[in-house]
């Protein structure tokens, strides 16, 4: 363990912020976006350059402390913070880079969603990013990167062209697909095991900065009828229209009738990225279907629908989720859907449907670490409250759900919305062969296992 005198010479050699207990920042310093995670770390090292994240590392690995990696802080599982140990953190490295004739953006990674978009919205450019414009694009990258642009143009990992990572015993290093391959491949779904990630650099693509999208609202009662409607509808979508259903509580909002407001919903969100035009033909067939209480659809800033569930998720929000991948959504599996999703608490509580596919099944499988292109929809079941008195009861409704509708699901997991659930879990998220490659790296680049405060793939297991 480090002394006071080790602590000192750090400061020494760091340009970054090191914050401890006592400090005057250090009780909002070491928050994390889910309010159910309260850890108390006996660092916080805020790193301005990637020499301070070496430095980190080599100050943690030297002094035997227990390592946390936080760029955006927001992971449900609270990865990004510690008892005890040291939080290397990110938060303040936001430069980018963009190539506008090349079409590419060198991101740091201490960069949200927000950060980025607004940059490369400047161009028209995007790539795939989050659903809520607080996440990090560090850890949302590493697990994989669903959002509204993937069916087009793949996970937020497919779109890595390079990225920079300091490994466990504090090299720096590039890694691509011609400089330190196997690295590359490992990083793309392996989560933070391998490294900290300090840049990211992603190929755009021409969006906005107005694309089609935002959501149609119905009543929960038409549930059923709706999900059997949207099974259908969406083989037909071409890869261009990326769609969600969330199962929510109509929120006090302007755009929100006040006789709604306060009600279970069921809504389909959406983004188009081609001509408006084309997209109102597309949505037709489901705005024929059921007329909506509510109708947001039209051409809306990119950005703003990056930001569509921001006010559903501050910071502090008490959060607990469970998921899985659906096989499919068959007449039974919405049954169980609707009965569980009917009784979830109010108001911040969702439950959503992600409609994969598109681009994202057609990279070859074996390109990145990355396991389960193939399943077409990813159920997250969001548990989030305000008031400690109803985590029991929330908890409770979330695992119920979880048991009820696995039966319907592949018996696999999408990375990036499982909490601490047990190597079992972690090893659904990548299957047996991928999990075992994942290993062989995990022994080479960090067989000591600094880097164990996320979806751990253990050397010594």
């Amino acid at each position: 363990m480090a002394t006071r005198a080790d602590v000192q010479r750090f400061r020494a050699s760091f340009r970054g912020e090191v914050i401890q207990p006592g400090d005057a920042s250090y009780d909002d310093a070491r928050k994390v976006w889910n309010g159910m995670i309260d850890k108390h770390p006996a660092i916080i090292a805020r790193c301005a350059t990637e020499s301070d994240v070496a430095t980190a590392v080599q100050f943690a690995s030297t002094h035997d402390l227990l390592v946390a990696v936080r760029g955006g802080a927001h992971n449900v599982a609270g990865f990004g913070t510690c008892d005890g140990g040291i939080v290397i953190d990110l938060s303040a490295m936001k430069g980018t880079q963009v190539d506008v004739r090349g079409c590419t953006v060198r991101a740091k990674g201490g960069l949200t969603w927000g950060d980025l978009d607004r940059v490369t919205q400047e161009n028209g450019l995007a790539t795939t990013g989050g659903l809520v414009s607080g996440t990090g694009i560090a850890g949302f990258t590493l697990g994989g990167g669903i959002g509204w642009l993937m069916r087009k143009y793949g996970l937020a990992l497919d779109n890595l062209l390079s990225v920079k990572i300091v490994t466990a015993d504090g090299r720096r290093l590039t890694a691509s697909g011609k400089e330190n391959a196997d690295l590359f491949w490992g990083v793309r779904g392996g989560g933070g095991n391998l490294g900290v990630v300090t840049e990211f650099m992603y190929r755009l693509h021409p969006v906005g900065p107005m694309v089609f999208g935002g959501a149609l609202f119905h009543p929960v009662e038409k549930a059923k009828d709706l999900l059997r409607f949207y099974r259908e509808w969406v083989r037909s979508l071409p890869d261009e229209l990326t769609t969600m259903v969330a199962f929510l509580t109509a929120p006090p909002a302007p755009f929100i009738p006040q006789h709604l407001q306060g009600t279970p919903m069921i809504a389909v969100a959406m983004c188009y990225t081609g001509e408006v035009g084309h997209a109102e033909s597309l949505v037709n067939p489901l705005r024929d279907f059921a007329p909506a209480s509510v109708d947001l659809l039209g051409s809306v800033p990119y950005t703003a629908l990056q930001g569509m569930f921001d006010a559903g998720a501050p910071k502090g929000i008490l959060s607990y989720w469970k998921t899985e991948y659906l096989r499919s959504l068959d007449d039974n599996a919405i049954n169980v859907l609707v009965e569980h999703a009917t009784k979830m608490s109010v108001p911040f509580t969702q439950v959503h449907i992600h409609h994969v596919e598109g681009a994202v099944s057609r990279v070859d499988g074996d390109s990145t670490a990355f396991g389960h292109r193939d399943e077409p929809f990813i159920l997250n079941i969001v548990g989030m409250w305000m008031d400690a008195g109803e985590t029991e009861r929330n908890t409770t409704w979330a695992r119920s759900f979880a048991q009820a509708v696995h039966p319907y699901s592949t018996g696999t997991v999408y990375l990036n919305f499982l909490g601490q659930e047990g190597e079992g879990r972690i090893r659904a998220a990548y299957g047996e062969r991928k999990y075992a490659r994942l290993l062989e790296l995990k022994k080479l680049y960090d067989p000591n296992n600094l880097f164990r405060l996320n979806q751990n793939i253990n050397p010594s297991a």
